[in-house]
């Protein structure tokens, strides 16, 4: 985080060669100024252009970081870093918390980048601009050429790879199984054989002996060769369930969830939010809709979405929920650090048993001792499906949930979690989101932007990061 008191042209790192170019302006010659400002004469307009290409021209080179929002403020870095003029630019999760507008800006900087660029990030839409993925799993690195969908395509062809060898290394072992088992067959037959020949030997007891004993050597070896062939065939079974993805899926039916078409879920009618935003005329979510609610940062969704939780109360206006609501909102504080995964859904759904919590939460990955851990230990991927899991297990079942910034900080594996469970869910959806691919991906059937007043928009305008606006 900036500290606030800083000005702008500190933050850029030009301040000090602003002060000498003011100074030379004038009239001071001192030697010092022409050294700190060296070939750089151009500086202001340089920082002003770069400023201006990122949605910044509106802030001066003299105010400081309390002046402008936190979206703003990681704007302005990555601004500092394009006015150094590296060779390599690092970006480490450069969208999480920018608004559409931001995030457009940010992908302009993005495109029109000459340099190398390494990029540490979820965002799909940016993922589809790089010429190279490298995937970091289980300790290693392994590149891909071209985009984050050419990256999903290869992954699939290796994967379709993966699981067709581990069929093949299947069918192996058992052949060599079999194989073994007929050899241990042949050679307990041989035995019994050599055995009556031997009681009905015509040859010296010594010729008797030498061949039983050749023959139990060969019998020996016999059997070492097949357990040898079928440990090969095991172990290279292993190896190919190994290179198989052991991605877990959510897969649940919440059918308690489900709301009727045209079912009254949700009335707002000319309410005025505290910090101004308002909802005029009415506004009416009925049946089973998926609403993205989207907005710059500081537009009074969040202040939206809890108004309907009911948390914040409206300044004026007529409200009306009528169904079951959860809320699941940006800080994941809904569940008790100290409690088990288990005891936190009971919080929730108190008329459950153990084992009815135990069977749902195995849905969600939660599988025997997982379920018991507290919810301190748990990753951050963990304790997101924990929370998901506590809500749509609720009791009333959720029959309008709300979700705001959901994917804020989730990597992708969580994404996909998230995504599956929404897929299951049968009621109303309100998303409060800047993620316009993980928007589409939920079959989203209205758009609004809050800009002052709640209106209808469309999935083409989000995506040009409401520009014009």
């Amino acid at each position: 985080m900036l500290r606030t008191d800083l000005r702008i042209d500190r933050v850029l790192g030009i301040e000090r060669t602003r002060a000498a170019l003011h100074a030379i302006e004038s009239g001071d010659t001192a030697e010092e100024h022409f050294t700190a400002v060296g070939d750089d004469w151009d500086v202001e307009e340089r920082a002003r252009a770069v400023l201006d290409q990122l949605g910044l021209g509106h802030i001066g080179l003299d105010h400081t970081v309390g002046e402008i929002s936190g979206g703003e403020s990681v704007l302005l870095r990555l601004a500092a870093l394009l006015l150094a003029r590296p060779e390599i630019l690092l970006l480490d999760e450069p969208t999480n918390n920018l608004d559409l507008f931001a995030r457009r800006r940010l992908y302009e900087a993005v495109d029109a980048w000459s340099g190398v660029l390494v990029v540490v990030s979820h965002d799909l839409e940016l993922l589809e601009r790089v010429d190279q993925i490298a995937d970091l799993r289980d300790g290693e690195v392994t590149l891909y050429g071209g985009t984050w969908s050419d990256y999903q395509r290869a992954l699939a062809v290796e994967q379709e790879a993966a699981e067709r060898m581990v069929r093949v290394a299947e069918a192996d072992v058992q052949r060599q199984k079999r194989e073994l088992g007929d050899a241990h067959a042949k050679l307990a037959r041989r035995r019994r054989y050599g055995q009556k020949s031997f009681e009905n030997r015509v040859a010296p007891k010594i010729v008797a002996n030498t061949r039983k004993a050749a023959a139990e050597v060969s019998s020996g070896k016999h059997r070492a060769v097949h357990a040898e062939r079928l440990a090969e065939a095991r172990s290279r079974l292993d190896t190919a369930v190994e290179a198989v993805r052991d991605d877990d899926e959510i897969r649940i039916e919440l059918p308690r969830t489900k709301v009727h078409p045209g079912g009254d879920v949700l009335l707002l009618r000319d309410l005025e939010l505290r910090h101004g935003s308002r909802v005029d005329g009415g506004f009416e979510l009925r049946g089973p809709e998926r609403v993205a609610l989207l907005g710059r940062n500081g537009a009074g969704k969040t202040t939206l979405l809890r108004t309907i939780a009911g948390e914040l109360a409206p300044v004026e206006g007529e409200m009306a929920v009528h169904v079951p609501l959860r809320f699941l909102p940006q800080r994941l504080d809904l569940l008790d650090d100290g409690l088990s995964v288990v005891e936190n859904v009971k919080r929730f759904a108190p008329a459950a048993t153990p084992n009815e919590i135990r069977a749902r939460l195995a849905r969600f990955l939660f599988r025997g001792a997982r379920a018991d851990r507290p919810v301190e230990t748990l990753s951050g991927g963990e304790r997101f499906r924990a929370t998901l899991a506590a809500l749509l297990l609720a009791e009333p079942a959720p029959k309008l949930l709300m979700l705001d910034e959901p994917t804020n900080n989730l990597d992708m594996a969580s994404v996909r979690s998230l995504t599956a469970a929404l897929e299951a869910y049968e009621g109303a959806l309100v998303v409060a989101s800047h993620d316009v691919t993980f928007l589409r991906s939920l079959g989203i059937s209205r758009w609004l932007v809050l800009d002052g007043t709640l209106r209808p928009t469309t999935e083409g305008e989000a995506r040009e990061g409401f520009a014009d606006r």
